[in-house]
């Protein structure tokens, strides 16, 4: 049976995914300053030009290759946001998406990588400070549980420390339960 017809408009959208998936898996590996346009063209099967004519610059290309939606805590209590919140490590220990990877490994040496982190981060801040019963620090103690856990996925994907790779995703989130539900709770 052949193939279904394909659009150019649908083949415009899967070359232009491949580009972006491969983009990636390079920003990932290599971060922004040693991935190059050809590195994600030759890995892409395209020309360069290509990779230019839909992307415009490697900086328009890492920054739709990075882009995410962070999910935002809908818990209503320390408990219940420690757990939203330390399954959330769960998942990132067991493996980051690539753009996550990407971002994370580009944000110390590349300005424009740095100010979206921050964007991103500021957004996870602002969204777990609204799921924090009302406490006079209330951005503190948002941005002291994000980056607590931006510690330990960064540790464990990017460093590979060997206590942190070694240890089961349970074992991690159960040590730092105490601390997170502490940071959670309203001062008392």
């Amino acid at each position: 049976m052949p193939a279904p017809h394909q659009t150019r408009a649908d083949r415009r959208r899967a070359t232009e995914a491949r580009i972006l998936d491969r983009a990636r898996e390079l920003f990932a590996e290599k971060g922004f300053d040693r991935t190059t346009i050809r590195a994600v063209a030759t890995a892409a099967g395209v020309d360069p030009a290509l990779v230019m004519q839909y992307f415009g610059s490697k900086r328009e290309l890492f920054t739709r290759a990075v882009q995410t939606v962070p999910a935002l805590p809908t818990a209503t209590d320390a408990d219940a946001l420690a757990d939203q919140l330390l399954a959330t490590l769960g998942l990132k220990l067991g493996g980051l998406p690539e753009g996550a990877l990407a971002m994370m490994r580009s944000m110390l040496t590349d300005p424009a990588a740095a100010e979206h982190a921050r964007e991103t981060l500021g957004r996870q801040i602002d969204g777990v400070g609204g799921a924090l019963p009302a406490a006079e620090d209330r951005e503190l103690r948002a941005a002291l549980l994000v980056t607590t856990l931006l510690g330990v996925t960064i540790g464990h994907q990017l460093l590979g420390l060997a206590p942190l790779r070694e240890a089961p995703a349970d074992r991690v989130a159960a040590l730092l339960r105490p601390a997170i539900k502490a940071l959670a709770e309203p001062a008392g």
